[in-house]
């Protein structure tokens, strides 16, 4: 039966505060570009989730994995490197240097997967399912 009560609570609030994190790191990187105008929507969003009292939970642990996305992203943009990467367009040939996606594939996984771990961990011995009695429940051995 925690089971079933495991299902019933959302995880959206998780992927909620990973797009926060996301969009902090976004504006971070791009501070002098696009991220002043990234910022706003990124603490709108953040007050947002902190005045919504479900928001408030183990979910904001997302931030960790929306850290990730960034890193996974710029993985995708260099997937043809390291090195000059060159391709053909109407012009005739584009070169571009492109850096090796490995490492930023790596921090971006490692990112995701401990926020994803953290969260179902700490879900599972701190949250009390929607409906019960708000104890934690009882660990092995204890009855």
């Amino acid at each position: 039966m925690a089971q079933r009560d495991d299902r019933r609570r959302p995880s959206w609030p998780f992927l909620a505060w990973a797009a926060v994190g996301g969009g902090a790191c976004l504006a971070l990187l791009t501070a002098l570009t696009i991220g002043i105008f990234i910022l706003p929507l990124v603490a709108a969003a953040t007050i947002a989730l902190l005045a919504w009292r479900g928001g408030r939970t183990v979910s904001a642990v997302g931030v960790i994995a929306g850290l990730g996305l960034v890193p996974l992203y710029v993985a995708y943009l260099n997937r043809g490197g390291p090195g000059s990467v060159c391709s053909a367009s109407t012009a005739g040939q584009v070169c571009t240097d492109e850096w090796s996606p490995w490492p930023w594939l790596a921090a971006g996984a490692v990112l995701i997967v401990l926020s994803v771990g953290a969260f179902v961990l700490l879900r599972s011995r701190i949250s009390p399912p929607p409906g019960g009695s708000g104890r934690p429940r009882p660990g092995p051995g204890r009855s």
